[in-house]
């Protein structure tokens, strides 16, 4: 009976030997693609700061101001409703040299977001703003209207990184790649940097060409997960 025993164990752990050595390797990579696409049009955020000792009339001034800007900008045929109340702030100053706290002014604060849709605009647009008073300038951000080609392409391009990164991997561990054994897609988005700058008045003033605005170039990216069969 144990020499039964024994043999059938025997025969079990042989059998299991090539099922162990014909067993697939799995290498996982993740893949990148990015595209540049052109912008063509623009988000602009620009505003009024005003401040007076009356936190009433420091409001009213910055609403004021931000009426005129409104005018000016349809007027120069801009879109009601591409004009939109970004952010309204209100804040104390305070005075601290005589060695206690005192309020000496209000600082209202009053934002516009503004589209534009035709890029060779923007530089126009800031300037019709300042022009009517705006003194804040905080950021633009640029937009395509249409990126789906640009989205194929960039996952196109995740799949060839993801299959190379994949090659270099399976070459240094000597494996050879079997295939795909599973491909996921983690996200595809577009984006730009933005600009983030005080406006420079004294600048705007001395030039007579007014605002210039470089629509900048928008990154279309993809990001992917491959896992590839592999054995040696």
């Amino acid at each position: 009976m144990k020499k039964t025993v024994s043999l059938l164990l025997a025969m079990l752990v042989l059998a299991m030997i090539p099922v162990f050595a014909s067993a697939d390797s799995e290498i996982t990579v993740t893949g990148t693609g990015n595209v540049l696409v052109p912008a063509d049009a623009a988000v602009v955020s620009l505003g009024v700061s005003a401040a007076d000792p009356d936190v009433l009339t420091a409001q009213a001034k910055a609403n004021e101001a931000v009426a005129a800007i409104r005018a000016a900008l349809t007027a120069g045929g801009i879109a009601e409703e591409d004009i939109n109340t970004d952010y309204i702030n209100i804040y104390a100053m305070y005075d601290y040299s005589g060695g206690s706290e005192q309020i000496t002014a209000y600082n209202a604060n009053s934002t516009l977001a503004i589209r534009v849709k035709d890029i060779d605009r923007v530089g126009e647009v800031i300037d019709l703003a300042f022009g009517a008073g705006a003194n804040t300038l905080n950021d633009i951000s640029f937009s395509a209207t249409d990126t789906s080609e640009a989205k194929e392409k960039a996952m196109r391009l995740a799949v060839e990184d993801a299959q190379a990164k994949a090659a270099v991997l399976a070459d240094a561990a000597g494996l050879q790649l079997r295939g795909i054994e599973d491909i996921a897609e983690q996200n595809t988005y577009s984006y730009d940097k933005g600009i983030r700058n005080s406006f420079d008045m004294v600048a705007a003033e001395e030039s007579a060409a007014g605002t210039v605005v470089q629509a900048a170039k928008l990154t279309v990216s993809s990001s992917i997960v491959v896992t590839f069969k592999a054995d040696s």
